[in-house]
């Protein structure tokens, strides 16, 4: 079942993507400069973190600079629950958090002790944008019965209002459990995830009407196009994607299964349906294999994302260089709402360490 969210978190949706947009196109971006300013970036946000014990954590889908840079200082590139728990596991007091708000908002959850700062606070996420905590709020409530389990990519108030947060690496497992124990859910926010975990276990799920704006725009007659075109390829997709998308994979997985799929695959060319930040980390993984893009349905001018979410693209060394030295954009989150979040993470990690080590 698919509950058809408000006009409101759409149209929420479509203004911050003109945001991002309008945001854009008024700031250069550092990370267009010639190589030697780029060079001197680099160094100064290197000699910063140093002076102020802070570590860089980024994600996958960020600019390459970026997450060369995080690995070059110590730092970590990864998906959101990783970044996480590596800022809570690390002994830097400061945490420079480099992807969207609720990636920044999840490590204060989890590290309330440590300061945690983002190289821009506007970066946000479609699916956190179109599920709004006030009318997922009163969504829940239409559904006492239903255990309410809602995706990463969610703002702090929304997984408070959560029995259950999940990343797409575990959520097959958990719904699976859950309906195992004869338990009904309520899914938010990306209909796609929802739609493949609902097939692929059977479970009784009623699902938000979300999704991201990168991943919905992968089609299945693009990648059939490119197939024909390298037969020999496989087809790695995100489970964001479409049904019609994720029917052609050969693996579907979280960003850290898809680069261990292409590690694992005997294949030399892979057609890739995520976010192509993930190809700095995935082309570290397997240097002799041919990586593409999964076509989209737009392009120019037409194309939403073009495999790109642009509200990572908000993250440049040149924010990123402010936010250390100024300590700018630092990230709060309400103790009682932190203190409501924090026990549907741990239902999480404890279910990992229990069934899944």
């Amino acid at each position: 079942m698919l509950f058809r969210s408000q006009h409101t978190a759409s149209k929420l949706v479509e203004e911050q993507r003109l945001i991002v947009e309008d945001y854009l196109s008024r700031s250069p971006s550092a990370n267009s400069s010639d190589a030697s300013d780029l060079n001197v970036l680099k160094a100064e946000i290197k000699a910063q973190l140093k002076a102020k014990g802070a570590v860089l954590i980024a994600h996958y889908y960020t600019d390459p600079m970026i997450q060369e840079l995080a690995e070059e200082t110590g730092g970590v590139v990864s998906d959101s629950l990783e970044m996480a728990r590596f800022g809570n596991n690390h002994n830097a007091e400061t945490l420079i958090v480099a992807g969207v708000k609720f990636m920044g908002e999840t490590a204060k959850i989890l590290t309330p002790h440590k300061r945690v700062l983002m190289p821009t606070l506007e970066a946000t996420c479609s699916l956190d944008v179109g599920c709004p905590a006030d009318q997922f709020s009163m969504f829940c409530d239409q559904h006492p019965d239903r255990t309410v389990v809602v995706y990463a990519n969610t703002s702090a108030a929304v997984k408070a209002r959560a029995d259950w947060v999940v990343t797409s690496s575990i959520a097959l497992e958990v719904i699976d459990y859950l309906d195992s124990q004869g338990e009904r859910i309520l899914w938010a926010p990306d209909k796609y995830l929802g739609n493949y975990v609902q097939k692929q276990t059977g479970a009784d799920m009623l699902l938000w009407d979300g999704s991201c704006i990168v991943h919905e725009e992968f089609k299945a007659k693009g990648i059939v196009d490119l197939k024909n075109i390298y037969p020999e390829a496989a087809v790695l997709v995100h489970p964001e994607s479409p049904d019609s998308v994720i029917r052609l994979a050969d693996v579907v997985g979280s960003t850290s299964q898809l680069i261990d799929a292409a590690m694992k695959l005997p294949n030399q060319k892979m057609i890739v349906a995520t976010d192509q930040g993930i190809f700095y980390k995935m082309q570290q993984a397997v240097p002799d294999k041919e990586l593409l893009v999964a076509p989209t349905g737009g392009s120019g001018a037409t194309c939403r994302s073009c495999a790109s979410c642009p509200w990572m693209g908000m993250n440049g060394l040149g924010n990123l260089l402010s936010c250390i030295e100024n300590g700018t954009n630092e990230i709060f989150v309400d103790p009682k709402i932190a203190e409501q979040a924090i026990q549907s993470l741990d239902r999480m990690m404890s279910f990992k360490a229990e069934h899944l080590s």
